[in-house]
């Protein structure tokens, strides 16, 4: 069983950044996503294929350290409309981490 565990969450300023991390333990490394509540934020295949929704186009970016078996998402100029829960999908199932707040003040 795959288990993805969440962390780097925090409370910051509009434009500071953040990076957050998925750790992924219990099977080979995938494809992964990251989701803002039930919205997609970002994805990444096991190719490093990457795909962000337009609103973060530019400002967030992903990465993957195959040795560690982490996904990170670090994200830039971050906006009060960024709020929310991050969660970790294992791409194409229905498993993910129990998420990590981030929470973004004007």
């Amino acid at each position: 069983q795959v288990q993805l565990v969440e962390s780097g969450g925090g409370s910051v300023q509009a434009g500071d950044s953040l990076r957050l991390s998925c750790a992924v333990s219990g099977r080979s490394f995938n494809a992964y996503a990251w989701f803002r509540q039930r919205e997609f934020v970002a994805s990444i295949t096991n190719m490093n294929r990457k795909n962000y929704t337009s609103s973060v186009q530019g400002r967030f970016a992903l990465s993957r350290q195959n040795s560690k078996n982490t996904v990170y998402l670090l994200m830039n100029s971050l906006k009060p409309e960024d709020t929310g829960v991050y969660y970790c999908n294992q791409g194409g199932t229905n498993n993910w981490g129990r998420g990590t707040q981030v929470t973004v003040s004007s």
